[in-house]
């Protein structure tokens, strides 16, 4: 599986943005996706997370009442709504795939085997 991230940008404080991820391959139904990112200097954390099979939907406490994830499977598309946008949100977002939902480890980079390219959003404030 493929995966292309895209629509990022400069947008400000406050802002809100809707970034997409379309997997090119088969998305099987046990298959969660997932929405990383990584700002200057810093390690690559967990934002997102949906279930392809139940729409079971997860959060980083960080962006939670702020962002909403969600798919469409006709698509074989996640995308990430992003609100209330602050400049700490700054980062390159990066959707992956996992194998099978855990919920030990959903948030780890480790259970993701399928990485995409990332796409820059900035938050100026």
């Amino acid at each position: 599986v493929q995966l292309q991230a895209s629509g990022g940008g400069l947008v400000q404080a406050g802002g809100s943005l809707l970034l997409s991820c379309a997997g090119s391959g088969t998305i099987y139904s046990s298959n969660v996706m997932g929405w990383f990112r990584q700002a200057p200097g810093k390690e690559r954390e967990f934002v997102a997370a949906i279930t392809w099979r139940n729409n079971g939907k997860y959060y980083a406490d960080s962006v939670k009442g702020r962002f909403t994830v969600s798919r469409d499977a006709a698509k074989n598309t996640v995308y990430l709504q992003m609100n209330s946008l602050k400049p700490e949100d700054t980062a390159v977002y990066t959707c992956a795939i996992a194998p099978f939902f855990e919920r030990t480890t959903y948030s780890q980079r480790d259970a993701y085997n399928y990485w995409g390219q990332g796409t820059l959003v900035t938050v100026s404030s």
